[in-house]
């Protein structure tokens, strides 16, 4: 299912598509991609391991409607995956209770870094959650993570400072973007 499209990209969801499944291993087994993420099962090892991060994925967002997601970011001219993007309630200190607080994200593969593709589905994410009625929107990012720091900067987010109030206190550098006044 498509979930929005931009001038270039098609963001919709993952798929059990071997193809799919592929290029999730290949963006999860890649230490260029994981060093920044502190998840379990992460990097992967096993190729098997992907469509057990789809299973994840899926479960997680089960009773969401399709208004929260970890979504594919497809390349409208070539078919190639660049990468993932997500929109979800935070999770907590105690990550399996989600706060109320609303996280955009962005995680690519190398092979598409550089082409403004994160800040194009950041950017379309944002502006769709924000006519959905959401008053503020956070990114939370691991420190030193530059790449990533340059987009919530480029997508308008104000940094806040490093907090602990996410995945089970973990300290992150955090942005915020409040919604639009008209």
């Amino acid at each position: 299912m498509t979930v929005v499209t931009t001038e270039r990209l098609i963001l919709r969801d993952w798929t059990a598509d071997p193809a799919d499944l592929e290029r999730i291993y290949d963006i999860y087994s890649n230490a260029e991609v994981t060093r920044w993420l502190n998840a379990p099962g992460l990097p992967m090892t096993d190729p098997a391991q992907a469509a057990e991060r789809l299973r994840f994925w899926r479960d997680r967002h089960a009773d969401d409607d399709g208004r929260y997601g970890t979504w594919a970011i497809e390349v409208r001219d070539t078919g190639q995956v660049a990468g993932t993007a997500l929109l979800k309630p935070l999770p907590g200190r105690d990550e399996a209770r989600r706060t109320s607080d609303i996280e955009v994200g962005w995680h690519l593969h190398p092979d598409a870094r550089g082409r403004g593709y994160a800040t194009e589905a950041g950017r379309a994410l944002v502006a769709r959650e924000f006519a959905a009625g959401t008053p503020e929107i956070y990114a939370v990012v691991s420190p030193a993570n530059e790449p990533s720091m340059a987009v919530c900067r480029r997508l308008g987010m104000a940094h806040v400072g490093r907090r602990t109030d996410w995945y089970g206190g973990e300290e992150l550098e955090t942005f915020v973007l409040p919604a639009p006044t008209d």
